[in-house]
């Protein structure tokens, strides 16, 4: 294995000058995300499949030394190169605020591992031991990814990252092929893309007790989420940083309608209520002042008593089918899925997940759904 660091944009050029495609490209970041909101890029891993095995080489792409990006943008938009990335959600909030461009298409390692019934979750250490026969060294894992000069021990176990990948990507390539699930990798991979733009929650909504609230208090609590959001993306801190969970409730709950009144929200930093606190309450009053026909339909209360009964017997299904198939259970449906399908046949409107099209439509989803319609009145 060979490594090389990029500190240059005529380097970074430089590597993707070749004649020919790669076809496919490992990729990795070490970022840092400890105050805040969006993740910091401290490293970029590269390699590529065209390289033989002799001379398979990481590239070390140093973010702080690269000023032109277009390259990088260029290879993740090229539909002909396929993107390798293991548990790929982080890295991708990684290349959404670094590049501004999602790599597609993308194979994700841990979930083509899922669907070919090795383990639901499986880290990259534990696959690599597996295909691999190889312990990877641990000791960076927590390492400070922007300090300068990067340790020769950080460079090494990065470059591990993207070379063992690609004997791991090689292999689960040739048994997605083999088994027929190579699609179902991709698919899952597209609607990784798709759900960063397209949440099927509001914030507010993943906010326990938030069902206990009325209409206009939801109303509130909705709009302080969204401000806390926006507030937190602004400063680029993390939003517990700002407000935390239980204090929006309190805000919500709360009939304050001066300075004084909003600084007996327990909670509320006083940092907060100095710079914010005219703004907090205009929001508030906006919220008890609309109409009752614009405020929001109440959230759905916890899953009753016969409801977490079907709950077990759409699980035991999905075991069956799992088994059937030869994967992961966890992979076919999670526990938000089987909550959705039994809010769905018990008449609430959902906001249908976009993963539950493709091929879980008709394997999972439709099965489901249709022993619901014959067992829930």
């Amino acid at each position: 294995m060979q490594r090389v660091l990029i500190e240059s944009d005529e380097a970074l050029a430089q590597i993707f000058s070749r004649d020919t495609s790669p076809g496919a490209v490992m990729v990795d970041t070490e970022f840092m995300r400890r105050n805040t909101f969006y993740p910091e890029v401290g490293l970029l891993q590269l390699c590529f499949a065209s390289d033989p095995p002799e001379s398979e080489t990481a590239w070390l792409v140093d973010p702080t030394k690269i000023s032109d990006v277009s390259p990088l943008v260029d290879c993740f938009a090229d539909t002909s190169v396929l993107k390798v990335l293991h548990s790929a959600s982080e890295d991708l909030e990684v290349f959404q605020r670094w590049l501004g461009q999602l790599p597609v298409p993308l194979f994700d390692s841990q979930r083509a591992a899922a669907l070919l019934g090795m383990g639901f979750g499986l880290g990259y250490r534990a696959l690599v031991q597996e295909i691999c026969d190889v312990d990877l060294p641990k000791g960076e894992t927590r390492s400070n990814w922007l300090q300068r000069p990067l340790t020769e021990s950080q460079c090494e176990y990065a470059a591990q990252d993207v070379t063992w990948l690609l004997r791991v990507w090689r292999e689960l390539h040739r048994r997605c092929e083999q088994v027929g699930r190579l699609e179902w990798v991709l698919s899952d991979g597209n609607n990784a893309l798709a759900s960063l733009s397209l949440s099927d929650s509001e914030p507010h909504e993943k906010i326990k007790s938030a069902w206990k609230l009325n209409p206009r208090q939801l109303a509130t609590l909705a709009a302080v989420c969204r401000w806390r959001e926006k507030t937190a993306k602004q400063r680029n801190k993390p939003r517990a940083w700002i407000i935390d969970d239980q204090t929006c409730l309190q805000v919500a709950l709360s009939p304050a309608m001066s300075p004084q009144e909003l600084s007996s929200i327990g909670g509320l930093p006083a940092g907060v209520i100095k710079h914010h606190g005219m703004e907090l309450l205009d929001l508030m009053e906006e919220q008890r002042s609309l109409p009752e026909a614009a405020l929001p339909e109440p959230l759905p209360s916890p899953l009753n008593g016969e409801q977490r009964g079907r709950m077990k017997e759409l699980k035991a299904r999905v075991r069956d089918e799992a088994q059937r198939l030869g994967v992961e259970p966890e992979i076919l449906a999670s526990k938000r899925d089987y909550e959705l399908l039994l809010r769905e046949a018990a008449g609430v409107a959902i906001r249908t997940p976009q993963h539950w099209s493709g091929w879980r439509q008709d394997l999972v989803v439709t099965p489901l759904r249709e022993f619901l319609a014959g067992t829930v009145g």
